[in-house]
């Protein structure tokens, strides 16, 4: 455990969702140093979830964005440089060099510097002026300027964020086309079960989904993307080009400055970066998985609020392990996904309700008997059993997890009572 540092010179690189948690925690915690974060956009920090869900459908302004108001910064003595990026940092020295010539000192520092969108390679992109990525409020305010109703999207990529504005597109009367190289939509996230249920959601609602399918490049004519070029020289004419294929992590300058860095930055269970007075949270920080084994980086809203909140708790001297249950949500149409736990090394699935006509249903996985993870669909209450149940190292026979009219909240048989 760290010693106490009430009074400590905290600097954030980074000015998102894990960097606002992180300032709000400290004050709450009762931290009465200078708390200073620096960030690349020009907004406060922001939930990035809605982005693609509530914001590009233009249901909601950027203020309601903001984890905070903008007056909370100034009243609680949070410093936030907007629209700055940290260019260096001197650990020995304890400094950092920022883009805009300005120089901060620090006693401690964590890194929130999340990611950005993976770029694909050029074949032919260029600079075409109809490409987008979803990862910014600028980026969706940009998306959201264009022609959105009967025009042709072309998505490239059949992950969480694809599948998200694809129903957005839709619900806007956009014609869409999803293109996905793996043989099934989220392949690399989740299981078969719900690779289908999701194909054939998208499939009724209109998107033309193309799995199996390599991108060999784009037509360009006066500089946008006419038409997507596929590896069997067919072509897909498009007005508008969603490129959502993952996320890189921010770690360069992290690098720079002899941080561990692989795949992000790594870090032990107190999200501690090697060096003393030294954290990464939140998308950029890969730290131990306390499920499996190893290390792993996840990307997710709820990971990087927890992680904020550890690391207050370690700089005012009150550290404790970080092993928090993972967890996440998406939305598409009327399905509601709820996920938790880690299906790695599963041997057992059970589906709980109609998983081939209906849109809601749960499904479960088992390690040795054990609940490891759980898929909600729509199905908050299987959601909310699924993780007690994984975080008791429940053992539930196959059956009852597969009968809807057990309730499971009820189930209190432990692993340790079974062996």
């Amino acid at each position: 455990m760290t010693e106490p540092a009430e009074n400590a010179r905290v600097l954030v690189v980074g000015a998102g969702q894990a960097a606002g948690e992180l300032a709000g925690a400290l004050r709450a915690g009762g931290h009465q140093g200078p708390v200073t974060l620096v960030g690349s956009e020009p907004h406060f920090p922001y939930t990035r979830p809605p982005l693609s869900k509530a914001y590009l459908r233009g249901e909601v302004d950027t203020p309601e964005l903001y984890l905070r108001p903008a007056d909370f910064y100034r009243d609680h003595d949070v410093t936030v440089h907007r629209g700055v990026a940290v260019e260096w940092v001197d650990l020995g020295g304890r400094k950092a060099g920022c883009d805009d010539g300005s120089v901060l000192e620090w006693d401690r520092l964590v890194f929130a510097t999340g990611g950005r969108p993976r770029r694909i390679a050029d074949s032919g992109l260029g600079s075409a002026g109809n490409v987008h990525y979803v990862r910014t409020i600028d980026d969706v305010k940009r998306l959201r300027s264009t022609t959105i109703a009967e025009s042709r999207f072309a998505v490239i990529g059949g992950g969480y964020v694809g599948l998200e504005v694809a129903a957005v597109l839709r619900g806007l009367d956009a014609r869409v086309t999803v293109i996905e190289a793996a043989d099934r939509l989220l392949a690399r996230v989740t299981s078969p079960v719900v690779s289908e249920f999701f194909l054939r959601v998208h499939t009724e609602e209109g998107v033309d989904v193309r799995l199996s399918t390599q991108v060999e490049g784009y037509q360009v004519e006066d500089g946008n993307v006419s038409a997507v070029v596929l590896a069997d020289d067919s072509r897909i004419p498009v007005d508008q080009v969603l490129i959502g294929i993952g996320m890189v992590p921010n770690d360069e300058v992290a690098a720079r400055a002899g941080l561990d860095v692989d795949n992000g930055i790594v870090v032990d269970e107190f999200c501690r970066a090697g060096v003393a007075g030294v954290y990464a949270i939140g998308d950029v920080a890969r730290h131990p998985d306390p499920l499996n084994g190893g290390l792993r980086r996840l990307e997710s809203m709820p990971n990087a609020a927890a992680q904020a909140r550890l690391v207050a708790e370690d700089i005012l001297g009150r550290g404790r392990r970080y092993d928090d249950l993972p967890w996440f949500w998406s939305d598409q149409y009327d399905v509601k996904l709820q996920a938790a736990g880690s299906t790695v090394g599963c041997d057992a699935v059970a589906i709980r309700g109609d998983v081939t006509s209906g849109r809601r249903f749960s499904v479960f996985y088992l390690r040795d008997g054990v609940v490891r993870a759980v898929d909600a669909l729509s199905s908050p209450a299987d959601f909310a059993a699924g993780k007690a149940l994984i975080a008791s190292g429940a053992v539930v026979p196959i059956s009852d997890l597969q009968d809807p009219s057990v309730p499971l909240r009820k189930r209190r048989s432990f692993a340790s009572e079974a062996s």
